[in-house]
């Protein structure tokens, strides 16, 4: 039989990355990185998975480093070269985005809210307040459970509701918002607003920030519109959106519906939900230069997920090889 080669020393370093940088798949990256040790180099060298996770969420262009947290599989540092330390650090590089991007797309999907943090305004407090959007039903107790800003002239007076996530780090996919209809006036009014945008961010610890600047705003979704009905109106982000500081901001704009009693426009809400992936305890963040965003991405390789992701049950055969070119037993420590 004859000797087989390498496509990868076929092609030019230029091509072969082009090739590679088509696949949208991690689990496609792991299955090429465990061909031959030539393949591994090659995608560990240029950094093909953290390359793919920037794609999936640019968010991550702000991340200054990785590190893992009890690090089972994964060699200790060694003090040698520069270029040796410099391929550990490609190898960690390697298995922690690895890892990301396959919990980025395999973890459970559910709702993502934590709890409430405040309304830019409410009518009446506490019967109103931001805490009744997290309750899907109409009438509690007797009592119908909304939150409503305050009453305001001119119609084009914005309202925010700002939510804690389940943690700091979450894939966020869809936020649903429910107008609430004022069932006891006359008409039956509904006070939805004219659209919604999104924000997410993370919590601005400086001192002297003003009530504007509490949060740190990394993504801002365009404007959706919103209908003037008593449903759950869901709004699909363009893409899935890596929320790096588990803060959510929902913003209200525009008014329609005036009050009879008073003649003032208001926005009532009865139930807000946000759906995505919680990342942690598999994944935690450590913010460092907040004005900025910049963050430590942190991997626990042996926490406990709430959902165990998996890829497709497809069988991948390696190619045998010399024990001392094996291969690092990266995939096993992270069940790839």
């Amino acid at each position: 039989m004859g000797s087989s080669v390498d496509f990868i020393y076929w092609l030019d370093r230029d091509m072969s990355h082009k090739i590679l940088m088509c696949l949208d798949d991690p689990s496609d990256l792991v299955r090429i990185s465990c061909v031959s040790r030539s393949w591994r180099h090659f995608v560990i060298g240029n950094g093909l998975c953290k390359q793919l996770c920037l794609r999936m969420f640019p968010q991550l262009s702000r991340a200054s480093c990785v590190a893992e947290l009890n690090k089972s599989g994964a060699k200790e540092p060694e003090v040698g070269s520069s270029s040796s330390m410099e391929w550990q650090a490609l190898e960690k590089d390697h298995r922690v985005y690895a890892y990301l991007a396959r919990a980025c797309t395999s973890f459970g999907i559910v709702g993502c809210i934590g709890e409430t943090i405040g309304a830019s305004s409410t009518d009446n407090f506490p019967e109103e307040s931001i805490d009744n959007t997290l309750e899907a039903r109409d009438i509690i107790n007797g009592r119908a459970s909304y939150w409503s800003s305050k009453g305001q002239r001119n119609p084009g007076v914005p309202e925010t509701l700002t939510y804690k996530l389940v943690c700091p780090i979450c894939v966020i996919m869809e936020i649903s918002v429910h107008p609430f209809e004022a069932f006891f006036q006359p008409g039956n009014p509904i006070y939805s607003a004219k659209s919604v945008r999104i924000k997410m961010g993370h919590p601005n610890p400086s001192l002297d920030a003003s009530a504007d600047g509490k949060y740190v705003w990394t993504y801002i979704s365009p404007e959706f519109p919103m209908a003037q009905e008593n449903e759950l109106q869901k709004f699909k982000l363009p893409e899935p959106v890596l929320c790096i500081g588990g803060i959510l901001q929902i913003e209200l704009l525009g008014r329609i519906q005036r009050q009879e009693m008073d003649n003032l426009f208001y926005i009532c809400v009865s139930h807000v939900k946000v759906v995505g992936r919680p990342l942690s305890p598999a994944f935690g963040i450590e913010i460092r230069e907040p004005s900025s965003g910049t963050f430590v991405l942190k991997c626990d390789q042996l926490a406990k997920c709430p959902t165990q992701p998996a890829f497709s049950n497809e069988v991948v055969e390696e190619y045998d090889w010399d024990e001392e070119d094996e291969v690092d037993d990266f995939e096993e420590a992270y069940a790839l």
